[in-house]
Formats: structure tokens, sequence, C-alpha cells
């Protein structure tokens, strides 16, 4: 079949590899219809998340039809459509039964590695991913859940993923009727977290971005946008809440996000340096190639500003992805004026269900964050055109090569 592999930093393919098959009872095959490229990705190929195993399949979104089930798959049958949770979760330990999925204990690297997801580096399995026509489902019985008739693909690949996580980070900013919001970064899950800081009655939701494409998305959102490259996002910040900052803010961009390169916010040269430092200890190997994989220059930019954009007492919830390495935080900023962090792997099967049937009864069309549809064959250009952050390339769903090809048709 034909899939997305990961060679090493900057070397991505679309290789011809082995079909899965079932190795646990708890397993299915899954033909996928449709998966997506997520900014996760994109930090294994710029480097700024270590531990990637050459010949591992990426992705970890994905929608698709049942083909085989393990013996102790009993909720599923052949031919069911359905939406894959992105991280593995067992269903059975203490912490699958607490609600937290993504800290399952069934992680292959033993109790204390953490969350476990396709398409991950090794301490996260390393299990195959979904950019594939077909793919192996460990704790399918869990990780599956069944579609309606009534839910397209183009609706359900962003249940995999991107929308339970900007769900997760609205609902860990604490966020209560008639709070002012910061969200940093206008990606697919900052978008996500407009929407659902907006479901959990937000007054205001300040958005900050330097993409004009994505700013103009979160203010058909609804969101005020501030675009950093343009004014200072902190002092405009506390001018429009009349010196007093936000009551939750979200960081939703992690590790490559990126100093401001023009307008008064520009950076001084020896923060640039201090940037520099910090860059070359998160991603120590880096495989730049034109204008693509190159990592965030700025690695605790949003981190920094979410601190300083919050009020007294206020909330923040971190969402964006943050590797081992990443040491940096201010923290006698946020312990100084009693700020509340709460952050962490979405757990994605807790909110699937959930926003699953505000889907399919109509409440949300989650489809107005996806902006293009490229078949597997075009999965590299795709890649290409998502890293480099081109107008109109917000969120990307990938069809396999069969599927494709049988639309076209």
């Amino acid at each position: 079949m034909k899939a997305v592999v990961f060679h090493g930093v900057g070397d991505i393919r679309l290789d011809d590899v082995r079909e899965p098959k079932i190795q646990e009872p708890t397993d299915a095959i899954v033909r996928l219809t449709a998966s997506a490229i997520c900014g996760t990705d994109l930090h294994f190929v710029r480097g700024t998340m270590a531990g990637m195993k050459p010949g591992t399949i990426l992705g970890h979104e994905g929608v698709g039809v049942v083909e085989e089930i393990g013996k102790d798959v009993r909720n599923l049958r052949k031919g069911d459509r359905v939406v894959i949770a992105s991280t593995i979760a067992c269903g059975t330990c203490s912490y699958c039964r607490a609600g937290y999925p993504s800290q399952c204990d069934k992680n292959p690297n033993g109790k204390r590695a953490g969350t476990a997801f396709f398409g991950g580096p090794a301490q996260t399995g390393p299990f195959d991913g979904l950019q594939a026509e077909y793919a192996r489902i460990p704790f399918a019985n869990v990780g599956c859940v069944k579609l309606p008739d009534g839910v397209s693909d183009d609706q359900a690949i962003l249940l995999s993923d991107i929308f339970p996580t900007g769900y997760f980070g609205a609902e860990i900013a604490e966020i209560t009727p008639g709070d002012t919001v910061a969200i940093f970064g206008c990606g697919p899950v900052g978008l996500f977290a407009i929407l659902s800081a907006q479901m959990l009655g937000a007054d205001r939701i300040l958005a900050v971005d330097a993409i004009p494409s994505r700013l103009e998305m979160a203010r058909a959102l609804g969101a005020e946008v501030i675009d950093y490259d343009a004014e200072d996002p902190i002092e405009t910040i506390l001018r429009l809440t009349d010196g007093i900052g936000v009551d939750r803010a979200i960081d939703a961009v992690g590790v490559d996000a990126n100093r401001p390169h023009s307008g008064p916010a520009k950076v001084s040269r020896e923060d640039k340096k201090e940037a520099e430092r910090l860059l070359e200890a998160v991603a120590p190997k880096t495989h730049e190639q034109g204008d693509n994989w190159h990592p965030g220059d700025a690695p605790s930019q949003a981190l920094t500003w979410a601190v300083e954009a919050l009020a007294k007492a206020g909330t923040l919830s971190i969402i964006g992805v943050y590797p081992p390495q990443m040491k940096w935080f201010p923290i006698g900023m946020a312990m100084n004026r009693n700020l509340t962090l709460n952050m962490g792997n979405c757990p994605h099967r807790r909110y699937i269900p959930k926003l699953l049937e505000l889907v399919a009864s109509g409440a949300v069309d989650p489809t107005k964050i996806l902006t293009n549809k490229e078949p597997l064959v075009s999965v590299i250009d795709a890649y290409k055109a998502f890293d480099r952050r081109m107008p109109g390339w917000v969120k990307v769903e990938l069809a396999p090569a069969a599927v494709a090809a049988k639309k076209a048709a």
C-alpha cells in the first residue's frame, strides 16, 4: 500500500509498504477513506520533536471503514464507518477509567512514558500512523467510534484530533460565561479553540497570529484579531481590556512559535540571540530545504505572551505541543500573579462522542475550518505548502490513492 513514511528530519516520502495485519485480539484493520496533515507532523519533519524512528508511517488523524477485527473487538463489525481517536487508549487501566485516555498505562514504553499516539516518536510507541491506505488500530473497541450515516468524511476527520483538542484547550482554560479569552495561534487547533470558547460562553475572544488568511478565518468565527507583525500584541490586549488583561489564555502554538519580524513588537538583538540559544537546545538537528522545514524561531514566544496577557488570577491553557527538551517557562511572572496553569495532550476519546453528536445534529459545522482536500499521491507537495503556511492552507485533508481515483471517476 501507499503510505507517508518518515526517513529523517527534512525527509518524508510516499512509499510502498506492507499492508498491516492483526497482531492482537483487540486490533482492527481499517481502510482509510480520509486522513489529514497536522502541525504536530511538522514538528517531526522540522526537527523540533526528537525521537522519530525512520520507517514510521506518519499521521494521527483518520476516518475509514473496518475491514477486519480481532476476536476481542466486540462492538464493531466489518463495514462499519469509524473515526479514529488520535491518542491510543486501552479503556481498562486506571487512567482510562478516570477520563485520561491520553495517559493510558498501556504505552509499550512503560507506565511513565506518557501519551501514545499514531505516527509519533519512539517514546509514544511507536505506532505506525494513518497517512496510509490501511492502518492497524490497537484497542479498536475503544479507539474507533462509529459514525452515523449523516456525518461525512470531511466532518469526521476534524473529530479525530483538532476539534477535540481545541475543545479540551477551552475546557481546561476554565472558561465561564462572560470571560474574555486570548488565543495565541490561529492554526486549525486555535480556530477550533475559538469555536469551543464560544460554546463555553466566552464573551470576547482576542485571536493573535500574523498570517492574514488565518486571521481572516478567526475574524469570520467572531474573534477580534491581532496581527503581531503589525502591532504589539500585549500592548493591544491591555489597551482593549482597559489595562486588566484577559481572564483566560490558550497557547495553541507550541514549540514552533515565531517572533515578530516587523512592527513595534519586533525583538531586540539581545532577545533574538536568546531565542536562537533556546532553539538550538530544542532542535539541535534540523534540515531546512529552501523555504521548507524551518523550525519556529522563538520556541517560548507564545508561552511568554500568554502569561503576559493574563489578568491576575487568570488561567493559562497549554495545548500547543512542546518536546521534553523544552525547559523554559516564565514561572516567576506566573507565580507572582497567582495564575493557574492547565496543560496536556488531549484525551480525544473522552470528547469525540459529545462533539460527534453536535456535528450529527447540525449544531456545529466543523468543515468551515477545512481548507484543502488533496489526494495521497500529492501529499509531499501538500506537506510543503502547509509547512510554508501558504495563503489558504489551514487544514489539509488527504484521500488515499484508491479513494481519490474513485472520486475522480
